[in-house]
Parts: C-alpha cells; structure tokens; sequence
C-alpha cells in the first residue's frame, strides 16, 4: 500500500523544501519507490534546490489540464521521481489546485511513498494536501513564532480531517543544549520524528543544485536526515562510522617541501 505523507509548516523559511528534497532521496536510497511533488504551486522551491529548471512539462502544465502527471516526472537523486512546478507567473495562474486529488489517483499505484511539499501557512492551496495526505508532518523551529504557526497548522489539518504523523525540528543549533524534544512533544501534540541540526552544508549544497546527502554525505544534518528517512521507512539504520581521509604520498610530499622552505 502507498503511503502519502505531505510536509507542511506554519510559516515560510522554517526548511520545509529542503526537508523534502533530502527525505525523498534518502527513501528511495533505502528502497522505497519513493515520488517527491512540489504542492506549492506559487512558489514552486523544490525544482531550483534539485537542480531541476526549465522544463518542458511541470506540475502548472498538469493542473491546467494540458498535459498527464507521467509527462512531469523527473528522475531525481538516488532514483527519487520528482513532480516539480514551473517557475512562470502565468503557469500558477492557469493551475487549478482541486486536481492535485485526481493527479495523486494515478500516482499512487506505482510508488511505495508520495511526498507532497505543502506551501507554508493557511489557504485554498495549502488545505488540499493535508487532506489527501495518509500522514501530515511539520518542519517546526525551535522558536515560538514557528512552534505556534505549526500548532495551527495541526489544528486545521484536524479540522479538515487529516491526520499529523509527527514533527521534525529543524535548524537546531549545536550550542542549543536546552533543547528537549520531550518538551517540545508536548508543546506540539505529536511525536518528534527527528531532529535536523544546524548546518551550513545545507546552504553550499542548496547553492549547488544538490540536497546536502549527496552533496556532504557525512555532514551532521546528512546524517540526521539518514536516521529520519530509515524511522520512515520503518526499517533500522546503524550509524556510519566516519573516518578520516587519508593524507596521500602527494599531499605529503607537497607538505614536506613547503616545511623546508620555511
């Protein structure tokens, strides 16, 4: 059975795309025939942070009504299917978002896992993913204004009949050391589903048209987003052991020569 789970925020700027781009190829990595969608037609993110640009055919083509969702699926990292929007004005204009239920019918037989990337706050466009969804998670900071935008995002979803799998707190700072998920699981309601530090990495990898799990693999967020996607995927992860390079005869060398001179 497919499982659809759309990720969802309060507010803007909390990493919800970035979430998205890194938690669907790391699925699909793992196994899972995993199709990540770009639901936020108006700002359509989630093709620039994949390198995904100028496209023949989106996710505006499709909900106009002038081309099949099979046209608008693209290969993506680690074999993740991606279903990105246009970045034109007039391509969100000529949308109609009630579609995305008839274009999630003929998705979901062929895929293991849907990830829908909901546009941030509370609209027409933002409510119809949290319906459709099996499972809504929210990207939340540690920081009151998100905590309370992710509290009433929960409450609609609830209201509108769908269900909020979890939270994911992002852009947790290492210094944060007051950080307490249990607390934070009672503030929110749900279960934290994972914990996504502060990295720089996401930045340098977001700059390179790449999610940071191809990108800087074994950086601290990558990491963090391995254990995310293995509690997703329901199967169990062991840590990988991160050695250091190895210093090559060149480098030595070189190293040597430069000593000398000083």
């Amino acid at each position: 059975m497919v499982k659809v789970y759309t990720i969802a925020s309060g507010k803007g700027g909390t990493g919800k795309t970035t979430v998205t781009a890194n938690l669907g190829p790391m699925l699909a990595q793992f196994g899972k025939k995993t199709c990540i969608l770009d639901a936020d037609v108006g700002m359509a993110n989630l093709g620039l942070v994949l390198g995904l640009e100028n496209l023949p055919v989106t996710l505006h083509e499709v909900l106009a009504g002038k081309a099949r969702v099979r046209d608008a699926i693209y290969d993506g990292p680690f074999g993740v299917k991606v279903v990105p929007c246009g970045l034109s004005l007039q391509g969100f204009q000529q949308s109609n978002p009630d579609r995305l239920k008839d274009i999630m019918t003929d998705l979901v037989s062929e895929f293991d896992i849907l990830i829908l990337d909901a546009p941030a706050g509370i609209s027409k466009d933002g409510v119809i993913p949290l319906t459709i969804a099996d499972g809504v998670i929210l990207v939340v900071n540690p920081e009151i204004s998100s905590i309370v935008d992710s509290l009433k995002t929960k409450i609609l979803t609830e209201t509108v009949g769908g269900h909020v799998e979890g939270a994911i707190i992002n852009r947790v700072t290492a210094t944060g050391n007051d950080f307490n998920s249990t607390q934070m699981e009672k503030l929110l309601g749900v279960r934290v589903l994972g914990i996504i530090p502060e990295d720089p990495n996401i930045r340098r990898a977001s700059a390179g048209r790449s999610p940071i799990v191809v990108k800087f693999p074994t950086s601290s967020a990558s990491r963090a987003f391995k254990r995310l996607s293995a509690d997703v995927a329901g199967i169990e992860y062991t840590e990988e052991e991160t050695r250091p390079s190895r210093e090559s005869f060149v480098d030595r060398l070189a190293r040597a020569l430069f000593r000398a001179k000083a």
